[in-house]
């Protein structure tokens, strides 16, 4: 069975898409499993277990300069590769017109259908297109965790009980690739003690405050922790050399390709971040972990049944003691969890 998963933005939602894959390859021992993302995470969908073949779209830059030669060049380039197979099962998890276009253009074995939502889930977008695009399309409860509504989807779509038990299947570099990351990660520091610390994200309303993140930092060098910081843009280099400067024990990491990116994070010993996608890839690394959310969304995104994993949140925004009892409380369970 050959089986194509639509899914092509955000990061967390990528992330979060992951864990019903690590599902159907339960269900489908035998099943080809293909997935259409944004090429910016590309990388990051090559690591997950199961994904057979990547198929990377450029949608957010194509619709910049849609009538230019590279465009129409890249597109057709495109449209060559996703044809280049038919699927017995086409899963549109995202719910948008940009997705059900894909959708559409994928093609079928004979007896294939394509699958789309029925409905809209509580805090996430939703287009009518989706459902127009589908052969079938599958009702999910609108008060549904990310995670819970692909596995949902999924579940319906090729027929079989989602199991209780999950996974992301976010898979770990080559052991030579991990020495290397690990000494580009903690420096001359012991990896076991670092901590990254989460500060960059794409709206301003999620974000923390800086003489937080710099309190939250000297609590951990005094507890024995050194702090990485993580960056994917100018502005967002320029706070993490501001809360290294305050700091005793810190490093900022150089900029990083995604799944390099993520594989600096595996080698720490935990992440503290705001909601944002690098927060949801620690929590795919199944590290110990503290999500800090402005917004009552947690429920939503936010970690989901790990006793080592948790969010907090409190409107304007946490205070640093609340966070810091988080980690505490995180790593805890993370030592009850490997003893």
């Amino acid at each position: 069975m050959k089986i194509l998963i639509v899914k092509l933005s955000s990061l967390g939602d990528v992330v979060h898409a992951m864990p019903a894959v690590q599902d159907i390859r339960g269900a489908l021992p035998q099943a080809q499993i293909d997935w259409v993302v944004e090429r910016s995470f590309a990388p990051l969908v090559r690591r997950c277990a199961g994904v057979n073949r990547v198929i990377a779209c450029e949608l957010r830059r194509w619709r910049e300069s849609p009538l230019s030669r590279q465009t129409r060049s890249d597109w057709r380039s495109f449209k060559i590769e996703l044809q280049s197979d038919h699927y017995d099962a086409v899963i549109d998890l995202q719910g948008l017109t940009k997705s059900a276009l894909i959708s559409w253009l994928a093609r079928l074995t004979p007896t294939g259908r394509r699958y789309g939502l029925a409905n809209q889930t509580e805090g996430s977008s939703y287009e009518a297109p989706t459902r127009w695009a589908a052969d079938v399309a599958l009702a999910v409860p609108p008060h549904s965790h990310a995670v819970t509504r692909s596995r949902v989807v999924c579940a319906q779509a090729l027929h079989y009980e989602a199991p209780e038990l999950w996974s992301f299947g976010l898979l770990a570099p080559a052991a030579s690739a991990q020495t290397a990351i690990s000494n580009i990660a903690s420096k001359s520091a012991n990896r076991n003690h670092v901590v990254a610390l989460v500060h960059g994200t794409s709206r301003a309303d999620k974000q923390w405050p800086m003489a937080h993140w710099i309190a939250l930092g000297q609590r951990l060098n005094a507890h024995g922790y050194a702090v990485a910081l993580a960056h994917g843009s100018e502005a967002e280099q320029q706070r993490s050399q501001e809360i290294a400067s305050a700091l005793a024990n810190a490093v900022v990491w150089p900029r990083l390709a995604l799944d390099a990116l993520a594989d600096a994070l595996a080698s720490c010993a935990g992440v503290i971040g705001v909601d944002s996608g690098l927060s949801h890839i620690a929590a795919a690394l199944d590290l110990p972990q503290v999500q800090i959310y402005n917004f009552d969304s947690a429920w939503r995104t936010g970690p989901l049944n790990a006793a080592h994993q948790c969010s907090v949140f409190a409107r304007p925004t946490p205070s640093v003691d609340a966070v810091w009892q988080a980690w505490q409380m995180v790593c805890r369970a993370a030592a009850i969890e490997s003893a």
